[in-house]
């Protein structure tokens, strides 16, 4: 099962690494990363293999929010089909 990471805030120093940092607590695999830095701003998806992560999702999710408040940065996550879902019409 795969899931979709965004990350959109003002740029510093470490954005990549912490989300990184959070994903190998949860066994998570990166597979894809798209990035880009506009001016001041960051902007990032990733594509994650959660198969074989060892905790549920909602934890995943409440903690990729949490490193998001503390940094000031707007951090999602959602599952692939969602994502799929959302974006068809």
């Amino acid at each position: 099962m795969r899931a979709v990471i965004t990350v959109i805030g003002k740029d510093m120093v470490g954005i990549l690494a912490g989300v990184s940092n959070i994903c190998v607590k949860y066994n998570v695999n990166i597979m894809e990363v798209s990035q880009s830095i506009m001016q001041d701003l960051f902007a990032m998806i990733m594509l994650a293999d959660i198969s074989d992560s060892n905790a549920p999702f909602a934890q995943l999710k409440e903690e990729l929010t949490e490193y998001g408040k503390q940094n000031a940065l707007s951090v999602h996550i959602m599952h692939e089909d969602i994502f799929n879902s959302m974006h068809r019409v």
